[in-house]
């Protein structure tokens, strides 16, 4: 009985009469509920099937890489004023944060925006040289700023270093902002508001982090212009598409991904 029951037996004939009921476009032209019931089998455990996919035309390809390639315009058009954004809230200081090294074309530009917006204080903040570096003889990238911001005519009692002794490997713009807020909060300026400057595109990055260490006042940022490449052209030169991509990727992080630890 279980043999024929696609077959001749009174339950394949019920089994056939249901298909062909609830599927009669599917199952129109097998006369017999074999054929059928074999069709069935057949849709229910092949291996391979044939679908309709959509593609684009080359109209579509010609809108597509249109599309594309405003989009990567924009994006070179943009960016980098984006990193690199000049917005001071007229804080009561400036901080400064070195990086590596700062010419003496960046230090001239720290102190006209010093004087431009007459701050009470400025203080620099980077990390210590370490036993044979070069420029070991300034102690740190803080104080050698220091220094070379008095011999251009900042006077002494404006002018705060603060080094960082222990530099970690990572958020190291976040714990410079911890390390300079709890120097201000030591010399009294709890409430100051504050203008963060830095070079070039790693300005937005800063003022990102120095907000997320400053919650409860204003912080404002000021990107010193560098001399190294042609700004309106950053992506003709070497030094620009280098820094321009490691911000981008930097920033990304900063915003979206990076979170103040619980203290």
């Amino acid at each position: 009985m279980l043999l024929r029951w696609g077959g001749e037996s009174l339950i394949g004939k019920v089994f056939a009469h249901i298909l062909n009921y609830c599927y009669p476009s599917t199952f129109s032209g097998l006369e017999t509920p074999q054929k059928r019931l074999f069709y069935l089998m057949g849709k229910l455990f092949r291996l391979t099937t044939i679908r309709e996919r959509r593609v684009l035309t080359p109209v579509g390809w010609v809108t597509l890489s249109m599309a594309f390639g405003f989009v990567l315009v924009l994006i070179i058009l943009f960016v980098h004023p984006f990193l690199a954004p000049t917005k001071p809230v007229g804080g009561d200081v400036l901080v400064v944060d070195v990086l590596n090294w700062f010419s003496d074309y960046d230090l001239k530009k720290v102190k006209e925006q010093f004087e431009k917006g007459r701050y009470k204080l400025l203080i620099t903040v980077g990390k210590k040289y370490g036993v044979g570096h070069p420029l070991a003889h300034y102690k740190s990238v803080a104080d050698g700023a220091a220094l070379r911001l008095y011999a251009q005519g900042v006077l002494p009692g404006k002018i705060i270093a603060v080094p960082i002794t222990v530099y970690p490997r990572t958020d190291r713009t976040y714990y410079k902002a911890l390390v300079v807020k709890k120097r201000l909060d030591k010399m009294g300026f709890i409430q100051a508001s504050i203008d963060v400057a830095s070079i070039g595109v790693h300005a937005r990055r800063s003022w990102v982090l120095f907000k997320k260490a400053f919650p409860l006042i204003d912080v404002g940022v000021i990107s010193i212009r560098p001399n190294s490449y042609d700004t309106s052209r950053w992506w003709l030169y070497s030094a620009g598409v280098r820094n321009v991509i490691s911000e981008s990727i930097a920033y990304i992080y900063a915003r979206f991904i990076f979170s103040p630890p619980i203290k």
